[in-house]
């Protein structure tokens, strides 16, 4: 069953718009396919969490004209504190609202052919090489509303393409400002690792408006070939007026490696889809996720590795904390496909409660149809233990202080395994602001 929804666009507005950025024809027709799809499909599903009333849909604008940064010195000050100001060779996309900001490229990826910059620039100067991989292998336009939405309204993003047999050194770093309270994003990531290519990528969202009704639509698609390594380190710090849903999907060929650090800090209401799909033969997934809540927000977090290949191996380690009324689901999904021998599937989530009024619910499930693999699950919910924040206020620490560090203690687990260094140090950085 399809909930009617008007739209404040029409299938005009999504061809004009396309054509006004001069896009290839195939991408105009993916858009206004996608858009003729969205009022016929149903909202996803979202276990245990009623999003039917969620604002997924509703903006004042879909884009606005930004200006772009000359240096990184003209940065708001939450954003300068998430990039390094002083390298002067570094790979660097920063993007405010929908406009395409700034731009740096080292050496190293120079030297090496690789393709970093805006998807608009991407799908004009590399358009077959976009067309091959852009919801085609990973997402796909007709899975549900949103994704056909994303589609059809994509109005920001990045391309990233690494050579065959390029490994990179250095992280490349994107950064997605918004500051306009009226604007509502799409944003599209699509990343290509050719065959025995290795890359680590960073990116932060970041909102610096006072957003009441804001709209946030974010699309991921990471396409590890074969013997292809991807680090994908992510950290989501949107304010409590918006609105998001993210879908971060990964296919990983034969002995592939997807590695997903995600801090999942928005302050709003968020529905979240992880899907690491394991398609050949050796491939290997892990996704490392931390989460606080506050306030009033409702979340609800699915992650899930799809085992296609024989001895392939994935991992779901998530840990969770819920402050104040905040409430959130935590599904973790390892599902091994016939024919995927020899195969691993282990996860492990745990949410802490700080508060009466603050709700946790960890699901982890197993989907087995092979009889010859290993799985395994973990999960446990629970309230700050009263044993600890006594033996810590006995020694004069204020309360306030005292969940502080109990807080730090739990999530250290994980933060502490996130294989991007960077990423970890930000994280460090937005969990004690949340704490505070």
């Amino acid at each position: 069953m399809t909930v009617e929804t008007k739209l404040p666009v029409d299938q005009d507005y999504v061809s004009s718009y396309s054509k006004q950025l001069g896009e290839p024809e195939w991408l105009t027709a993916l858009r206004t396919d996608a858009f003729d799809k969205v009022k016929d499909l149903s909202l996803p599903v979202a276990d245990k969490t009623k999003i039917t009333n969620w604002n997924f849909t509703q903006f004042q604008k879909h884009t606005v004209e930004s200006d772009a940064f000359s240096s990184l010195s003209e940065l708001p000050e939450e954003a300068k504190a998430l990039v390094d100001l002083d390298n002067k060779d570094q790979s660097l996309y920063i993007q405010r609202n929908n406009t395409p900001a700034f731009l740096s490229l080292s050496n190293e990826l120079k030297d090496n052919g690789v393709i970093f910059t805006d998807i608009f620039t991407a799908v004009k100067e590399h358009s077959e090489l976009v067309q091959k991989y852009f919801m085609t292998e990973g997402v796909k336009t007709d899975e549900h509303k949103l994704t056909a939405l994303h589609a059809a309204l994509m109005n920001g993003g990045a391309f990233l393409y690494i050579p065959k047999n390029v490994e990179l050194s250095q992280p490349i770093q994107a950064v997605y400002v918004h500051d306009n309270a009226e604007v509502a994003m799409f944003n599209h990531v699509l990343v290509v690792a050719e065959d025995n290519s290795s890359v680590t990528y960073v990116e932060n969202y970041i909102s610096t408006a006072d957003v009441e009704d804001g709209v946030y639509n974010i699309v991921t698609e990471v396409l590890a070939n074969n013997n292809a390594k991807v680090a994908y380190g992510a950290v989501d710090n949107l304010s409590s007026g918006i609105t998001t849903y993210v879908n971060r999907r990964g296919v990983a060929a034969r002995d592939a490696r997807i590695e997903w650090a995600l801090g999942l800090m928005n302050d709003g209401d968020t529905v979240s889809e992880n899907v690491t799909n394991l398609m050949g033969d050796g491939s290997y997934g892990d996704t490392k996720t931390v989460v606080v809540g506050r306030g009033k927000q409702k979340q609800n977090f699915t992650t899930k590795v799809v085992h296609y290949g024989k001895n392939s191996e994935g991992y779901i380690l998530k840990h969770g904390v819920m402050k104040d009324e905040s409430s959130s689901i935590f599904n973790g999904i390892g599902k091994i496909e016939h024919g995927a021998s020899k195969s691993n599937a282990e996860q492990e989530s745990r949410v802490l409660m700080l508060s009466e009024k603050a709700r946790g619910d960890a699901n982890p499930i197993l989907l087995i149809d092979e009889d010859d693999v290993t799985a395994g699950h973990a999960a446990s919910v629970g309230r700050v233990d009263p044993l600890q924040l006594y033996y810590l206020m006995s020694r004069g620490i204020p309360q306030h202080e005292a969940e502080r560090l109990v807080i730090h203690g739990f999530l250290a687990p994980v933060v502490k395994q996130l294989p991007i260094e960077g990423v970890k140090k930000q994280l460090v950085e937005v969990i004690e602001r949340k704490v505070n």
